[in-house]
């Protein structure tokens, strides 16, 4: 089986072809850092060919979930070390996911700091949670030519955090509609400077954020997620299949370890300009190794790799829910239902108690 096969992925040999996918569990405490639960929480998922670590904040200003884990203090930095040591005793590869969410956050998130994004642009439509419950998100901050500079040392400075607290390497999260993907998205980023307007622009921001990591800590070190076709979060791109096209073209140029690759389903009537499969349609494009993920399962995941586009998939309900989730494909077995009411907040049910196979 294809996806029980070892793997070389950034310099590092990967007991299988099964990532475990970046997963906002919100059980860091207000402070941003994380417990001996959160190290246990991992551990137990060490069987994954590689760990991608839920979403850190790169910095304060980062911030737009309660509860969620940072990567800018010493005490976060020192938490993260006992998470990592754990997952690398028992044989496992662990890499952070860097994280700012920019306009997908509120300010009572925030220590009544305005969230910030590209433009001044809100998101319609949804409504964010907070600790005094769902709210209409705000019209968030215009980021300056300056802010921007700033921000993007801040995920230089978070990767070196990275590699200091011991993980593998780091992925920036530019999908799903947080900051990097606001600056990708024609529906968030009606800037008219160097950051705005063009295909090359728009994307300028991520490429400069990629490089400036790759230069601090490295090559084959530094990674990135991409969702081409999430519409979440009023994200909406014009033309994705060229904008992603010259993306990727750029990121083939630097010493990257993967591209991340969300397939997301979408709306083919209100978004005909979509590429029908984001795998198919980008992976392919990609000098570097392809992690698919979204909803695959083992039969699906299986066939993925088959294809010869992807070299891993990543899981992630199914690895909450199944901590020795490699075990149970490599035997076909059954598995455990995730219980989606503990999933976000709480303390140890539905976090560090599902039962392995053995149990």
């Amino acid at each position: 089986m294809k996806l029980l096969e070892k793997i070389n992925l950034g310099g590092i040999d990967l007991q299988n072809r099964m990532a475990m996918a970046p997963m906002t569990r919100s059980r860091a405490d207000f402070n941003g850092v994380v417990s001996d639960s959160t190290v246990l929480y991992y551990a137990q998922r060490a069987s994954a060919g590689l760990i991608i670590s839920e979403a850190i904040n790169i910095s304060r200003r980062a911030l737009g979930s309660p509860m969620t884990p940072g990567l800018f203090t010493e005490t976060q930095i020192e938490a993260w070390k006992k998470v990592n040591a754990s997952v690398h005793a028992k044989g496992g590869a662990i890499y952070a996911q860097l994280w700012h969410t920019g306009r997908v956050g509120h300010s009572l998130v925030k220590n009544g700091d305005t969230p910030e994004a590209p433009s001044a642009i809100a998101i319609q439509g949804q409504q964010h949670f907070t600790m005094e419950g769902l709210k209409d998100y705000e019209t968030p901050h215009e980021l300056s030519h300056a802010e921007i500079k700033a921000i993007i040392q801040d995920y230089k400075n978070a990767a070196i955090n990275a590699i200091n607290a011991g993980f593998d390497g780091v992925e920036l999260h530019a999908a799903f509609g947080y900051l990097p993907n606001q600056f990708l998205a024609d529906s968030a980023n009606h800037r008219t400077d160097e950051y705005g307007g063009s295909m090359e622009n728009r994307n300028r921001f991520v490429i400069e954020v990629m490089q400036e990591m790759v230069n601090a800590i490295g090559e084959n070190k530094v990674s990135i997620r991409i969702s081409p076709t999430s519409t979440y979060n009023n994200i909406m791109h014009e033309h994705p299949v060229e904008q992603f096209t010259h993306l990727i073209e750029h990121l083939n140029e630097m010493p990257l370890s993967y591209v991340h690759i969300m397939n997301v389903p979408f709306s083919k009537e209100q978004y005909p300009q979509y590429p029908d499969n984001c795998i198919d349609a980008f992976g392919k494009l990609s000098n570097h190794p392809v992690i698919a993920n979204c909803g695959y399962n083992r039969e699906t995941g299986e066939a993925e790799l088959q294809k010869g586009i992807a070299a891993m998939v990543s899981y992630g309900t199914l690895f909450l829910a199944n901590p020795d989730l490699p075990k149970r494909f490599e035997l076909n077995t059954e598995l455990n239902q995730a219980d989606r009411a503990t999933m976000y907040g709480g303390k140890d049910q539905g976090y560090i108690d599902y039962p392995f196979l053995s149990h």
